[in-house]
């Protein structure tokens, strides 16, 4: 991988990652168009600690309440009723189902979910789900209505997110939608609840970056994760702003057009499902 490379896909993963559009789909799908080889499983993992780093920057408050309650709450009773203190455990169990998943498919995940038409596939199937959920979710519970099945339900539309083209933020706010959260509460642990995952899975992938034969070497990817983080906290900001007001259909469309347009380019033999473009 070289560094012209590693620039464009830490802008794409910094611009893809807490859009509801899948960050590791177009990845793929990028390195797929310009030729290039399958960044790889551990690629996108590394690079997605950029991304995370810019949640804590962007919620450090609000996270820095939650450490600082969970943590009085392991020893201290009057602590354990806390709505920060109890969203910090919350976090711990949404988490639980990516952490097993995670590890029980890791060849499926470094191989065979990685074929794009798998994940033309799901950018269509879970962009329906997001309108759906967008459509009908009642959008009235914050974060204090949240429960132990709450925590699990996002936990497992997170852990579906180990198939490209899912999406992390697009699964978790699917169910947050629902289960009857507002969009911006269920958008908010989302990115809360991906902390743990992403950060564990980063560091767990780490010595899988610079293998012999690994596509991944460590001076371009440490540059595309800190261009993800720069590019990813001015995504937070945005989006956060925009979901106050507006649906997720724009990007409903264009999880049905990427998908679409995949499929076709795939059948025509432009696409190897494999591998790159056929030349």
């Amino acid at each position: 991988m070289g560094w012209f490379e590693a620039l464009v896909l830490g802008l794409v993963q910094g611009l893809t990652e807490f859009l509801p559009i899948s960050s590791s789909a177009h990845l793929r799908i990028t390195a797929a168009l310009a030729g290039w080889d399958d960044p790889g499983a551990a690629f996108t993992a590394v690079t997605q600690i950029g991304t995370e780093l810019a949640v804590i920057l962007y919620f450090s408050s609000k996270i820095g309440k939650i450490l600082r309650a969970w943590f009085f709450s392991i020893y201290k009773k009057d602590w354990r009723h806390d709505p920060d203190a109890r969203l910090g455990w919350l976090i711990i169990v949404g988490s639980l189902p990516i952490v097993v998943l995670g590890l029980l498919l890791q060849d499926a995940i470094d191989e065979s979910f990685r074929d794009l038409r798998i994940t033309a596939t799901t950018l269509i199937v879970f962009g329906l789900i997001l309108l759906l959920a967008d459509r009908i979710g009642k959008q009235q519970r914050t974060l204090d209505h949240l429960t132990v099945p709450h925590g699990l339900g996002f936990g497992f539309a997170q852990a579906l997110a180990l198939i490209p083209g899912v999406s992390r933020s697009g699964g978790t706010t699917s169910a947050g939608l629902l289960l009857g959260y507002t969009r911006a509460e269920a958008a908010e642990y989302s990115f809360l609840l991906a902390l743990p995952a992403v950060f564990g899975s980063g560091l767990y992938k780490l010595t899988d970056i610079g293998k012999d034969g690994a596509p991944a070497q460590w001076g371009p990817t440490i540059l595309a994760t800190l261009v993800a983080f720069g590019v990813g906290y001015a995504v937070i900001a945005w989006l956060m702003s925009y979901i106050k007001t507006k649906s997720f259909v724009p990007f409903v469309i264009y999880r049905l057009v990427l998908g679409v347009l995949l499929f076709v380019l795939i059948f025509a033999g432009v696409l190897d499902p494999g591998a790159g473009p056929h030349m």
